[in-house]
């Protein structure tokens, strides 16, 4: 399985805007912040690992 690492760069209701970290990319994901552990802010960084998302460091 895959690794991928994101930080949130900005969140909109129940939407966060993520940006891929770990290739240079500018494109921006929406995720349902359902998906998504409940303490994220801005400038959060989190792992997508099995279909889970995590916050890192």
């Amino acid at each position: 399985m895959n690794t991928f690492h994101y930080q949130v760069v900005s969140i909109d209701g129940d939407y966060a805007n993520l940006k891929r970290t770990d290739i240079e990319s500018d494109e921006i994901k929406l995720v349902a912040r359902a998906l998504l552990p409940p303490d994220i802010s801005e400038g959060t960084k989190l792992q997508y690992e099995y279909m889970q998302y995590e916050i890192i460091e």
